[in-house]
């Protein structure tokens, strides 16, 4: 489902850092497709990178997209690309803690989450209606843009907006947490295959997964193997142990061990975890989006739940940054992995 319409919220509070909601590929497409639905058709008024570190290209100069119009949003792997007139692309990764949302009012002074700002005006859709995000929602609410047209000043509708201009929206690059680690490169379209962060991906792991006996090293362990972007791109920590647990597959069983069956297996998770968790997403989520996605996961973040399979006790192994999630009876064959944080103690 992608949205044709939907009101804009105000501006939500900062949410603390957590791992634990590093967007993946189902995240990222479902922003791509809900973002591309929203500002496909905007004009860009202006364009600004108040991130100190976060623009990390000086030429074409940011300013080149004033005037552009914003001709869709897509994705590739964990990246974000947004795609402009005149041949221009903004190739963006949001790293851990970054969220890429639409707003319909400007950033404030005091606002220390924006990291880059995109202010645009939407288009007119079908019927006669003005913004990108304003059909189908009721009125009134503070900070929301309807079908009659932009907010006032007091964030209600205007009645003489409808035949005015079309209403200003911000496309904002933010980030949750203290650190400056999501970027983003202004690039011509035609050199985005040869950036470095595209050039070593591997295939997409969706929708056309890939046969990973044909393109990975059978020697390193599967739940390293599927977060390995240069092997399979889109994959991170949440979504590596979902699939493996619908593969019936250890995180540490080796590639090289896989029969015939057992590969064809993981392919069949590969896309089915993923492309369920699109599904869902479709289903749930309309503009403004959440900074937490309300991911449908079953193994990750729930240790020491009973498994929704077979009822044993979710288990986990605590690494440096991350844990692995499993459960012994449906994956290891009833043997519990050695956690790391007690390894550490006991020596």
């Amino acid at each position: 489902m992608t949205p044709d319409g939907t009101a804009l919220g105000p501006s939500a509070p900062v949410a603390a850092y957590d791992e634990q909601i590093m967007p993946e590929l189902p995240e990222l497409q479902i922003v791509a497709e809900l973002m591309g639905e929203a500002v496909r058709g905007a004009q860009v008024d202006s364009a600004l990178a108040p991130g100190i570190n976060t623009l990390k290209t000086l030429r074409p100069p940011l300013s080149a997209l004033e005037g552009l119009t914003v001709q869709g949003v897509r994705r590739r792997g964990k990246h974000l690309i947004v795609d402009f007139s005149d041949g221009l692309s903004l190739l963006i990764h949001l790293m851990s803690a970054g969220r890429l949302q639409l707003y319909d009012r400007r950033a404030g002074p005091h606002d220390r989450s924006s990291r880059l700002l995109l202010r645009v005006r939407a288009p007119a859709r079908d019927g006669g209606s003005v913004g990108a995000a304003g059909a189908g929602r009721a009125a009134g609410a503070a900070g929301t843009v309807s079908a009659a047209g932009p907010v006032d000043a007091a964030g209600t509708v205007s009645a003489a907006g409808a035949v005015g201009a079309p209403p200003e929206l911000e496309l904002r690059l933010r980030e949750l947490g203290p650190r400056q680690a999501a970027w983003a490169k202004l690039l011509p379209c035609a050199q985005l295959d040869g950036d470095p962060a595209l050039a070593g991906l591997g295939p997409d792991a969706w929708p056309q997964t890939p046969v990973l006996a044909g393109i990975a090293p059978g020697s390193r362990p599967l739940n390293a193997l599927l977060r390995d972007q240069r092997v399979i791109a889109g994959i991170g920590r949440s979504w590596a142990d979902e699939i493996l647990w619908e593969a019936r597959l250890s995180p540490y069983r080796r590639l090289s061990d896989l029969d015939a069956a057992q590969l064809s297996g993981l392919r069949e998770a590969i896309f089915t975890v993923l492309d369920g968790a699109i599904a869902h997403y479709r289903r749930e989520l309309s503009l403004p989006l959440p900074d937490r996605m309300p991911a449908p996961l079953r193994i990750h973040r729930h240790r020491g739940d009973p498994c929704p399979r077979c009822g044993a006790t979710l288990r986990g192994v605590h690494l440096q940054e991350n844990v692995i999630a499993y459960c012994p009876d449906c994956q290891t064959a009833g043997r519990i992995l050695k956690d790391r944080r007690l390894s550490r103690i006991l020596r």
